[in-house]
């Protein structure tokens, strides 16, 4: 019995057809001495039926046990009236069986088969090829699939290559930790599992591939939460001869293509733009949720005279003042708003200041400390109106652009204020090029260091915290889905960066040498952008986490339960490799 169709396609045009189908069973019932059986395979579910005038397969059915495979042959016929299930898309139709086969059986199992069955995932993630059954991880990879064609299709119509990249390279600690391979031929000497392919696609540009792109796998040896693996995978690209409304034209036209084709939804194009300080100002983040609204305002100028001591004394500081508008939120209590001032604690915050809007006024016991136009300019600027809470945070920019933006996203999902259904895609541009390092008292790439600079004419190291970077990263709902930057391609102006970044000649040479090499010979104006390609199926997919959208996922402790990786290896291995293993003993 040769499989003729999968159980998911099977629809009314089959009926009166003989056909094969193979699976496994999914469920079992026993009505009025007729066996019904739904058989599971990717594609979906067919109720199949044994008839006790079969006796020889009606008696093998009689046996069959949740996860035995199976091969029937039979008719497709009709459901009887009544029995019409509207919730299954083989709903309609059902096949009764003239063969069968019992191809494999299976033994009790750990956790039954199904979306609505919860389970740890520590025994979901050892029990993988299980979990991996489920019919809604089934439809999960099932478009994962079709995102990665999709986008495939895509580029390669616009005429780029799809070229691979060495995963054996060199190890360049600029940014997250590098998982190290060392080589059994040369001891001592390590490769790196690379962090994304950014050298090897810059040098590609190089060589005059102009149009370039990888869906490519990557490394990065980090603490893991729900957007984070050791492994991933990112949709690569980058372009020769472009500026960046290049890339991000190819971005959106890329994304508007991949939507209708997996979702049947069309996405609005070209996206907004805002800028890294307007977005900090107004959502207190670099990936923000437009799906709502709740702007964050700076009061610092207008309270800047208030007679609150407290702002008074962080705006001598040099801090700020910002506040945000709780719709309905003065029907909050007092251990309620206690509950939000430990929230913004957790971000450094000292205090949350805040009044609440009643038909009678600004109530609060902060209210005294105000004018009465400094109580009207909050309630304007705010729009603020009766029923509303507002809130304050005074202190050092960074704890309150964090700690609101927090807040922010927490009253949105807490008070159900975000439309799920939306789909909010924006670019946030203009980010700076550098950041101060505290503790090692120097700038710091903000990017990469091969970011370009929007002015590269006037970038000195004194004026380097006004400088703007050639830089732009596309947001989805709150989330992050990639970034991307023209690279520098003049060498004055990349060791002018370095320069800067205090990274020495014989330093840059060392870690980054073989690009600048290739820089020097000739290289074209360029950029690109590295897509988040989990993260994307994770949110077409409607999941929270990626690991839903991972064939074979780390725990958040970094261990595959399946494999029991990472373990010990060999003595006569290590030797080869040339390494010895060092342990501390704990001390008693």
């Amino acid at each position: 019995m040769k499989r003729s169709s999968y159980c998911g396609d099977v629809r009314e045009n089959c009926i009166c057809k003989e056909i094969v189908v193979c699976g496994w069973v999914h469920s079992r019932r026993d009505h009025g001495g007729v066996i019904f059986i739904d058989l599971r395979d990717r594609e979906g579910i067919l109720q199949i039926v044994f008839q006790p005038e079969n006796k020889e397969i009606f008696k093998i059915a009689e046996n069959l046990r949740s996860e035995y495979v199976i091969a029937v042959k039979g008719l497709v016929r009709s459901r009887p009236e009544g029995t019409i299930n509207p919730n299954m898309l083989t709903g309609t139709v059902e096949l009764v069986v003239a063969e069968l086969k019992v191809l494999n059986t299976s033994p009790g199992l750990p956790f039954e088969i199904s979306d609505y069955v919860e389970t740890s995932e520590e025994l979901r993630l050892r029990y993988r090829y299980l979990d991996l059954r489920r019919p809604n991880f089934q439809k999960n990879f099932i478009m994962r699939h079709k995102i990665s064609r999709e986008i495939r299709n895509f580029l390669n119509e616009e005429g780029f290559l799809e070229i691979e990249t060495p995963f054996l390279t060199k190890s360049t600690p600029e940014g997250a930790r590098d998982f190290l391979v060392p080589s059994r031929l040369h001891h001592g000497s390590f490769f790196a599992l690379p962090q994304s392919p950014q050298l090897f696609k810059q040098i590609l540009m190089v060589a005059g591939f102009d149009k370039y792109y990888q869906v490519a796998r990557c490394f990065r040896d980090e603490d893991l939460r729900a957007d984070r693996q050791l492994e991933f995978t990112q949709v690569d690209i980058e372009m020769s001869f472009i500026e960046e409304e290049d890339v991000m034209d190819v971005v959106e036209r890329m994304l508007a293509r991949v939507f209708k084709a997996v979702l049947d939804i069309n996405i609005k194009t070209p996206f907004e733009r805002i800028s890294y300080e307007n977005t900090m100002l107004k959502y207190g983040s670099d990936k923000p949720d437009t799906r709502f609204e709740m702007e964050i305002k700076d009061f610092s100028q207008e309270l800047k005279n208030s007679g609150f001591g407290v702002f008074s004394s962080v705006l001598s500081k040099g801090g700020i003042i910002r506040g945000l508008c709780i719709p309905k939120g003065a029907s909050f209590t007092r251990s309620e708003i206690d509950g939000l001032t430990k929230f913004v604690g957790e971000y450094g915050a000292k205090g949350l200041a805040w009044i609440k809007i009643t038909d009678t006024g600004a109530e609060s016991n902060i209210v005294k400390y105000f004018k009465e136009e400094e109580i009207e300019i909050i309630l304007s600027k705010l729009n603020a109106k009766s029923g509303d809470l507002v809130v304050f945070l005074a202190d050092e920019e960074k704890i309150v652009v964090q700690g609101l933006g927090a807040l922010r996203l927490k009253i949105g999902k807490d008070f159900g204020l975000i439309d799920k259904n939306k789909f909010n895609f924006l670019w946030v541009v203009d980010f700076p090029l550098m950041e101060w390092n505290k503790e090692e008292q120097r700038w710091q790439a903000l990017h990469h260091p091969f970011t370009s600079p929007q002015d590269e004419k006037i970038l000195t190291k004194e004026n380097a915290y006004t400088a703007k970077a050639k830089a732009y990263d596309v947001v989805l709902n709150g989330i992050e889905l990639g970034g991307g930057s023209i690279r520098i391609h003049s060498s004055d102006v990349q060791k002018k960066i370095f320069d800067i970044l205090n990274i020495s000649d014989e330093s840059a040479k060392e870690k980054f040498g073989f690009l600048l090499d290739a820089l020097s010979y000739g290289a074209p104006p360029h950029g690109g952008i590295a897509l988040g390609f989990d993260r994307l199926c994770a949110l077409l997919a409607g999941e929270d986490s990626i690991r839903e959208v991972i064939a074979f996922p780390k725990t958040q402790k970094t261990v595959d339960p399946l494999s029991n990786a990472p373990a010990p290896v060999s003595d006569k291995q290590l030797k080869e490799l040339g390494v010895r293993i060092a342990i501390k003993q704990a001390k008693d």
